[in-house]
């Protein structure tokens, strides 16, 4: 069985193509940030935030071993400051923007991505996307607020004007604390 985090990746891969700009607004340990440096080639750009520097020194080391760190930029910053962190005229221009919301994998389960940075951070990803770019979340819901969280991660999609933005959830039966995903899309042709 394929797990969701796969089947995002997956479904994301056939959206990106070299060249292409995307965002990882969650660095964590680097692995979507690999993903996503993979998948824009050489002449693409990943861009991605994280607040903790443990977090970023295991992404540069992935990616050096990949030797794929000269397509990424990391920033050591929350993921609610995109906006003024990126040049303007990367807005409107990101085909892809990931999250994945909770702690870090191996780190400490007490630093967590919250409600208000992440609801601000999803406004500011919208501003980002370009005309038919995805806006994937991976919500974890097993760990304190990370149930709040998603619940106001979907109520947002819910709330999105359509068109231009199609949101789409995905929920696993049978485990109410697996991950739960959430991908919004921007209509082609909408600025």
């Amino acid at each position: 069985m394929v797990r969701l985090v796969q089947q995002s990746q997956q479904l994301l891969a056939q959206y990106l193509k070299p060249g292409d700009l995307a965002i990882d607004a969650t660095v964590g340990n680097g692995h979507d940030t690999c993903f996503l440096a993979e998948a824009v080639g050489e002449a693409g750009r990943v861009y991605g935030f994280d607040i903790q520097q443990q977090a970023l020194d295991a992404a540069w080391q992935r990616l050096d071993q990949a030797a794929l760190a000269a397509r990424v930029a990391l920033y050591h910053a929350g993921h609610e400051t995109m906006v003024q962190q990126l040049p303007s005229e990367l807005r409107g221009q990101v085909r892809v923007v990931m999250f994945n919301l909770g702690y870090l994998p191996g780190g400490d389960k007490g630093r967590t991505t919250h409600l208000s940075t992440t609801l601000a951070a999803l406004g500011q990803a919208l501003e980002l996307l370009a005309p038919g770019g995805l806006l994937s979340v991976m919500a974890y819901t097993g760990h304190p607020g990370g149930r709040e969280e998603a619940e106001a991660v979907k109520a947002w999609a819910n709330n999105l004007p359509r068109p231009p933005w199609y949101a789409t959830l995905q929920v696993p039966p049978g485990n109410p604390h697996a991950p739960e995903w959430l991908l919004v899309m921007r209509e082609t042709g909408s600025l």
